[in-house]
């Protein structure tokens, strides 16, 4: 009668959704609510906020317009963030750094076909050429249509 989404089981005892964690079911409390997935622990309730919110921004266009809007008033505010967050974690600078390197290298490696991709090896040497049109009965150029 359980399964791993939280619903109670036959020994009384669930998973949490967020962090797993078994938990006695509460059948003898009024208040008891038998569908509760998330713990009363601060990471369980974090996590049940960030999947609230990751929901409502795929669902609600302007709930998404918002929090982006949010965001950029609060990049706005705080210019020197990132600045200051590369230079008091130089690790997470260093990862990026050797991560970046590695796709930098992956990029020159691949070699990319081109449709119009010109060939070292012209059949028509430079120079200055005259054009004139070819007709049907011209003497030097005999055409076979």
């Amino acid at each position: 009668m359980s399964d791993a989404a939280g619903m109670i089981s036959s020994e009384g005892v669930h998973p949490w959704r967020a962090n797993g964690a078994l938990a006695a079911a509460r059948h003898s409390s009024p208040d008891h609510n038998p569908l509760q997935t998330y713990c009363a622990s601060a990471s369980c309730q974090r996590e049940r906020r960030r999947r609230w919110q990751q929901a409502r921004r795929q669902s609600d266009p302007d709930y998404r317009d918002n929090q982006s809007r949010a965001q950029d008033a609060w990049a706005a505010r705080q210019p020197d963030y990132w600045c200051e967050y590369r230079q008091t974690h130089p690790q997470y600078s260093e990862r990026n750094r050797r991560l970046q390197q590695e796709r930098d290298s992956r990029r020159r490696e691949r070699l990319l076909a081109k449709m119009d991709v010109s060939t070292r090896e012209t059949p028509v040497p430079t120079g200055i050429y005259r054009l004139t049109p070819v007709t049907r009965d011209d003497q030097y150029f005999p055409i076979q249509v």
